[in-house]
């Protein structure tokens, strides 16, 4: 039994195996990690109250939209490269790790300096330059998840994001029952952070022990030339997820950010399957795009196909039983964010399937394209957010948010089917009459 185990979970053998094995690990990785914040999340904003959980979430918004930027592609650059030229592995670690530490501390001292002009809610600023240090040492052990991946070990990536949210989560709970302000509870993030990237750190020490004798100084300008587009992918989500909070955070009231924060944080809980199954295709459609495309078109469609059949159901219980969600985990005094809520989970049905699509632009170095995609996010997003949230409240940000994922991924699925020609609907018929036994 122990050796099947092994096996199945901890051994890269066959292609598909290979891809069960680690979508397993991250999926166990991502849906108790995410549990876990679930659970922070609804004792937090049970515990603080609306408007300091309204604080505390602008000041997470502003942080990750900031903070992106950091990356830029990197991690997915270490990804793809690594997976394609292993030799040069701990090169491209080492380079893209200082890389990236000249950035944060850039952002960092930007961030600080700049976010008390940034809100009107002195709460949030308050707690800003502590909420910065989680993204900052966040984006630092996302490095070590991206060699991981390259890797094919994404048990260690599991793991390490099961400890880190674990550590934030008990540190959370005990931090808020002594002192119950949103200050206590950005300490508990920035400290389970930081341990988290420790954690990484010595599990691959091996790769990092040599930084200074890796670095190279000739990849720097190729990382960040060739990292960028990567980049827009993660950009377009986080425009997606925080631009409603930061611009609900000017336009309306703390009290409001914190009604849409809970709706928001529990549909992002859902937003797990189809980012782990496209993390852990990307690296075999990188391998197989141009050597064996017959062979990548067939993972696509399966994959896609199978992440539609999955969504249209948990969007469908979601806005069905919404009220009784909302009342159940936050209780009465988030009412307000039901039907922000029910509006948000019809996203499900956009995001599931155009996961799996963006990934595989990356995967068949269509990358450029995205800049035209994430313009379109952007812009988008903010004159929807600017027409509909002065009279619709949270409700015009949710609607906003559904526009604008439609209009962008009509647009990333229409350039992948120029690039791939995938079909979908033949899958889905295929995967009923397995299910029905025709």
């Amino acid at each position: 039994m122990f050796k099947l185990v092994k096996y199945f979970l901890f051994e890269n053998r066959t292609i598909g195996q290979t891809i069960v094995k680690n979508t397993v690990w991250l999926f166990s990785g991502q849906i108790i990690s995410r549990l876990l914040r679930a659970a922070i999340v609804i004792y937090a904003a049970r515990s603080l109250g609306a408007g300091s959980w309204g604080a505390f979430s602008y000041a997470l918004g502003i942080a990750t939209f900031l903070t992106v930027f950091s990356d830029i592609g990197i991690n997915a650059l270490i990804t793809k490269e690594a997976s394609k030229r292993p030799e040069l592995k701990n090169q491209y670690l080492s380079t893209a790790f200082f890389t990236k530490l000249i950035l944060l501390l850039i952002l960092v001292s930007g961030v600080i300096l700049t976010f008390p002009y940034l809100t009107k809610i002195q709460e949030a600023g308050l707690i800003m330059p502590i909420i910065i240090f989680v993204f900052a040492f966040d984006t630092l052990r996302d490095l070590g998840s991206a060699l991981s991946r390259a890797l094919q070990k994404m048990q260690i990536e599991a793991s390490i994001q099961i400890l880190t949210n674990f550590l934030i989560v008990a540190l959370g709970f005990i931090l808020l029952s002594i002192y119950k302000t949103s200050e206590s509870l950005a300490y508990a993030y920035a400290i389970g952070s930081f341990l988290g990237f420790i954690a990484i750190l010595y599990v691959l020490r091996d790769h990092f022990k040599h930084l200074f004798r890796n670095f190279n100084r000739k990849l720097v300008k190729s990382i960040l030339l060739t990292a960028w587009p990567f980049g827009l992918l993660g950009i377009m989500g986080v425009i997606m997820l925080n631009t409603d909070i930061i611009m609900l955070g000017w336009l309306r009231s703390a009290e409001e950010v914190g009604y849409y924060a809970s709706a928001q944080k529990l549909v992002q809980v859902l937003y797990v399957l189809p980012s782990l199954l496209a993390v852990s295709i990307f690296p075999i459609l990188s391998k197989f795009a141009k050597t064996a495309p017959a062979l990548a078109k067939s993972i696509l469609e399966k994959s896609v196909a199978l992440t539609i059949i999955v969504a249209a159901p948990i969007a469908l219980i979601g806005i069905l039983f919404g009220p009784l969600i909302i009342k159940f985990l936050f209780g009465l005094e988030y009412i307000p964010s039901i039907l922000t809520f029910q509006i948000l989970m019809a996203t499900i049905l956009i995001v599931y399937p155009s996961s799996l699509i963006g990934h595989s632009v990356f995967a068949y170095d269509q990358q450029k394209h995205f800049i035209k995609y994430v313009a379109v996010s952007a812009v988008g997003n903010v004159l929807f957010n600017f027409a509909l949230i002065p009279n619709l409240g949270i409700e015009g940000a949710a609607i906003s948010t559904i526009l604008t994922q439609a209009i962008t991924n009509f647009l990333i699925w229409r350039k992948m089917k120029s690039v791939n020609q995938f079909a979908v609907w033949p899958r889905i018929k295929n995967y009923f009459a397995f299910i029905s036994g025709k």
